[in-house]
């Protein structure tokens, strides 16, 4: 069975591009780094130690989406939703950066790319689907989880696109058109980032209902009571 978990391994994109991208991605994180800064506090602390546990663990875990192709969470949506976007970067980043470098889970070399897909474009745009879906759907526990879902969804086709970008830009030959491995590569991610939803919707709401204020996407606020519990208590 396939693994496409987006971890790019050694000689698949080549060393400019690859590069390129390790220089992107260190100066999009310590920007991060100096945002994150900026608020973190004493409850922030344990939570993104423990979301970056979750999420390393997770990532070892693989789960069958198609005959013969199997993936695994990615953490960018779960991330973001927990701690904002910021210290979900650096979250997710750490993971990245550990699997490479003790369990050569994607190559040393194109952890610029991976930090650049999986981090940074899956935790930004899932944030971003994020914040907006939670402005139109009521933020109740199915709306909430609605929310997760989406952006877990958008968050995986979106760190594959970036993985397109980069083999568009500087990819070994593999055979096929570009166009033909890019339906491939989007329509599996599609279903691999439905597994996701389904984790990180259950692990958000869940979180959610015992502690809203640890939910960054939330700011705190509890979630409203669905309809039919608030006609049940005003009899």
């Amino acid at each position: 069975m396939s693994d496409l978990a987006l971890h790019i391994p050694t000689d698949v994109i080549d060393g400019p591009v690859s590069l390129a991208f390790a220089l992107i991605a260190a100066l999009a994180v310590g920007v991060c780094v100096v945002a994150a800064r900026r608020g973190l506090d004493d409850r922030l602390v344990p939570l993104a130690g423990l979301a970056t546990a979750f999420v390393f663990a997770a990532q070892m875990l693989n789960f069958p989406v198609a005959a013969g192709v199997s993936g695994h969470l990615l953490g960018g949506a779960l991330a973001a939703a927990l701690l904002g976007p910021w210290l979900g970067v650096l979250c997710v980043t750490v993971v990245i950066a550990i699997q490479a470098l003790l369990f050569a889970d994607g190559a040393v070399t194109a952890l610029g790319l991976n930090v650049f897909n999986m981090a940074l474009v899956a935790t930004f745009v899932s944030y971003g689907v994020l914040v907006l879906t939670l402005k139109v759907l009521p933020r109740t526990r199915w709306g909430l989880g609605a929310a997760a879902f989406a952006a877990a969804v958008v968050s995986v086709v979106a760190a594959s696109a970036g993985f397109l970008l980069q083999f568009w830009l500087g990819g070994e030959e593999v055979g096929q058109s570009f166009g033909a491995m890019a339906a491939a590569i989007l329509g599996t991610h599609v279903l691999i980032g439905v597994g996701e939803g389904v984790i990180t919707a259950g692990a958000i709401t869940a979180v959610a209902l015992a502690r809203p204020d640890l939910v960054h996407a939330l700011r705190g606020t509890p979630l409203a009571q669905g309809p039919a519990r608030t006609i049940k208590e005003t009899a």
